[in-house]
């Protein structure tokens, strides 16, 4: 019997002929198990906790309880409770939410809103201007209208003095948006990120650090998230194409494959410009969420440490895995991640389930090249699984197919995954195939069942 990695697979690309595979609705684990060096598991599914009118554009977890702008309203979630507090301008894109010791502040449609004393209120000065991104630093709360970075005043939140504007000034490029990092504000550029530390004084009180300059900037306002004792990006230099990055000190560090590029490379400049990006810290593993308009893209930072290469999959809605992925603005409460959708849902991350508001989402993985030059006999295929842990009365499927050029695959051969208790069950196919001389094999499913996979073996025979 021949062993079949399982972490890393290959797929037909009509561009490049083939490319790396990604896992749908599987995550890879760099862990030796004993039956095998890593493994691919169900990715956690989505428990419904309650639901709005409107879509989910964010949350922050203060004073106890998280709260969530969903379409114009700012509501109030305890436990599954949903409470609405005020109406804040809705333009269908995501907002920036922070807090100082005192308030809540929101950044939604241009404008800036804070609620403090149960009461939300609107900024009116107009030398605020348009509100594209919002931080809280050092008693300041920092806005960018695309061309200044604005503060408004320590003793009054509520005023903004003109004279006291700052500019991200190395490139001529808009400012997409700010982050806080290490006490330091980031202003992310198009194409570059200048670094600033408060100095204080009767002006604008923040400093560009000259030195700590990255000569890359960001796609997107929500382009950008804190990752790993640092952050992450989506973006790009001047006339260069689009990637993703971790920010060193003046440097970027790459963390994509060719397929994730090639997945960013595919949007459109608008679709570029509406991917978000969140960190979600759990089960002893960083991980980044990359949110296209179509998938979410996942980057494993521990399991790529031990891997020893970047470790990718994708998350997908869809009982075929074809739609976007549906959660989205996590926040921590109650000790879950919880998040909102496009319709209003609000769910939580949960490992014991594998829907998606109590929907069958379907899972996939492709195989690297089976090789011989003188051509082979596919006898037997085996996955070493857990099986059995299907929903009460339900039988799941697992179907299996095969490329033998690396374009078109077989027709699919089912078999059941195990129902209810049938643990010791031995998930076989004999598809009797033969190759000339390469393969790849594909595996999916479109079930309620907890999958692990830990191992795929082979019986070939070769013909020379």
């Amino acid at each position: 019997m021949v062993q079949i990695s399982v972490l890393r697979g290959i797929k037909p690309d009509a561009d490049a002929g083939m490319r790396e595979s990604m896992p749908v609705n599987l995550e890879p684990v760099a862990i030796e198990n004993g039956v095998s060096s890593g493994y691919l598991i169900s990715t956690p599914g989505i428990t419904s906790l309650t639901s709005a009118s409107g879509a989910d554009r964010g949350g922050v977890f203060w004073n106890d309880a998280c709260y969530r702008v969903i379409g114009n309203g700012l509501y109030k979630l305890v436990g599954s409770a949903l409470t609405f507090i005020g109406t804040v301008p809705d333009d269908g894109k995501p907002v920036a939410m922070d807090y100082s010791f005192d308030r809540l502040a929101i950044a939604s449609a241009g404008r800036l809103l804070y609620l403090t004393g149960g009461v939300l209120t609107a900024v009116s000065d107009a030398d605020l201007g348009t509100v594209k991104d919002m931080i809280w630093i050092d008693g300041y709360f920092m806005t960018t209208d695309g061309t200044y970075l604005v503060v408004t005043e320590l003793n009054d939140p509520f005023s903004v003095l003109p004279n006291k504007y700052g500019s991200s000034e190395a490139d001529p490029d808009p400012v997409m948006g700010v982050i806080k990092i290490r006490e330091e504000v980031y202003a992310c550029n198009r194409y570059t990120i200048e670094v600033f530390q408060n100095v204080g004084g009767n002006g604008f009180p923040f400093q560009r650090i000259i030195t700590a300059m990255i000569p890359k900037g960001i796609v997107g306002t929500k382009a950008k998230c804190a990752f790993v004792e640092t952050f992450a990006f989506v973006g790009s230099g001047r006339n260069e194409a689009v990637s993703i990055y971790l920010a060193g000190p003046g440097q970027s560090i790459p963390i994509t494959t060719n397929a994730i590029d090639a997945e960013l490379q595919a949007l459109t400049d608008e679709e570029q410009t509406a991917i978000e990006l969140e960190a979600v810290i759990r089960s002893s593993e960083q991980r980044l969420y990359v949110h296209l308009p179509n998938k979410t893209l996942v980057y494993s930072f521990q399991a790529s440490k031990k891997a020893g290469f970047p470790v990718w999959h994708v998350l997908a809605g869809g009982i075929m895995a074809d739609q976007a992925y549906p959660l989205r603005h996590y926040v921590m409460a109650d000790g879950r991640y919880v998040g909102g959708s496009a319709d209003g849902r609000i769910g939580y991350l949960d490992d014991g389930v594998s829907t998606h508001f109590g929907e069958a989402a379907g899972w996939q993985f492709e195989t690297v090249y089976i090789y011989n030059k003188g051509g082979f006999i596919v006898h037997e295929v085996e996955l070493v699984a857990t099986t059995g842990r299907a929903e009460f009365a339900t039988d799941p499927k697992c179907f299996m197919s095969w490329s033998r050029d690396g374009t078109t695959f077989s027709q699919e051969r089912a078999i059941g995954q195990g129902k209810t208790g049938e643990r010791r069950k031995r998930l076989i196919w004999r598809p009797c195939c033969r190759s000339a001389n390469y393969m790849n094999l594909r595996f999916r499913g479109a079930n309620t069942a907890i999958a692990s996979i830990m191992r795929l073996e082979a019986n070939i025979e070769a013909l020379r």
